[in-house]
């Protein structure tokens, strides 16, 4: 009998239909809208068939790749209460979300763990506090900004759980930055302060499952910095290094220490990360979920990566 997957973009699926309007994340949700919808996109682009639902929220159009498969929120619908309805009657469920607010880890909540297609939920709530996970890793022999505290020259303020370079400023002095982070928690923001490590940004694609990790792809972040020090993500090219790049052998002993480190890592994981001219790789998060890096994917590496993240998930997963 064929398995039924509900695929659950959380800002198209009604995340933005229940945001209030004039948030002053408004422009920010925009953005992660965008990105949203393009790994929807993939992902139903891949695994379209009879047995595939996908969420749609009131204010955005169905896609074409499943046009008998939209659902909708009924009125008066929360996201959470959405999620935990259809989640029941699909045999699989895959959400994609930022870690933002808790978001990610209040829908992995909302699912039967046996259901999920993805990290587990201890993983899921490590990766996202940006400053716990560096900790962590950090306490695992693994380079993280947190190394360069004593001989910074700039620093970076940031969400303390946020997504690519959203509300991301980088200041010159550390008493600018100290200003920053208090006045972001005044708010009751999330923030977290980090010393700025120079290098080329760069990002990792792994399939990860039991402690270990297979490398995909080594991506080249583009990211612009404003005069004021604020940060754009300007997009990722996928597969940028070759997997036999002379820097790729050390990459790869990064993605399996993260993976032994955070052993709930499961299918899609991204790792952000810094190459320093004289220290090598220097890890900055963990997404413990799709990035932007999976669409187009499976074309450049000819292989059905939704597939065969599906099957890492064939044998039940513990509560």
């Amino acid at each position: 009998m064929t398995q039924t997957l509900f695929v659950y973009e959380y800002l198209s699926g009604g995340g933005l239909d229940a945001a209030t309007a004039g948030d002053a994340a408004e422009a920010g949700r925009s953005e992660l809208l965008d990105a949203g919808l393009a790994m929807r996109a993939a992902l139903l682009d891949e695994l379209a068939g009879p047995g595939v639902r996908y969420a749609c929220g009131a204010g955005v159009a169905p896609l074409p790749a499943a046009p008998s498969g939209a659902l909708r929120p009924r009125p008066g619908d929360t996201p959470l209460g959405f999620l935990r309805r259809e989640a029941a009657v699909h045999d699989r469920v895959w959400v994609t979300a930022p870690e933002s607010d808790g978001l990610l880890l209040q829908l992995a909540e909302a699912v039967d763990p046996a259901r999920w297609i993805g990290c587990d939920r201890a993983a899921i709530r490590l990766c996202s506090g940006k400053r716990a996970t560096l900790a962590h890793l950090a306490a695992r022999g693994l380079a993280t900004p947190l190394a360069f505290d004593a001989g910074a020259r700039q620093w970076v303020v940031k969400p303390g759980d946020g997504a690519g370079t959203l509300d991301t400023r980088r200041h010159a002095q550390r008493a600018a930055a100290q200003s920053d982070l208090q006045q972001r928690r005044a708010r009751g923001a999330s923030a977290t302060l980090e010393p700025w490590v120079d290098g080329e940004p760069l990002s990792l694609s792994l399939l990860c499952r039991d402690g270990a990790a297979e490398l995909l792809s080594i991506n080249r972040q583009r990211i612009a910095i404003s005069a004021d020090g604020r940060l754009r993500d300007d997009g990722v090219l996928i597969n940028a290094l070759a997997l036999d790049d002379a820097r790729a052998p050390a990459l790869m002993r990064i993605a399996q220490a993260v993976a032994r480190a955070i052993p709930g890592l499961r299918g899609f994981v991204g790792i952000d990360l810094v190459w320093h001219p004289q220290r090598g790789p220097v890890v900055i998060e963990v997404n413990p979920r799709l990035t932007c890096a999976f669409v187009g994917l499976s074309a450049a590496l000819g292989r059905p990566l939704a597939a065969e993240i599906l099957a890492l998930h064939e044998e039940p997963v513990d509560a």
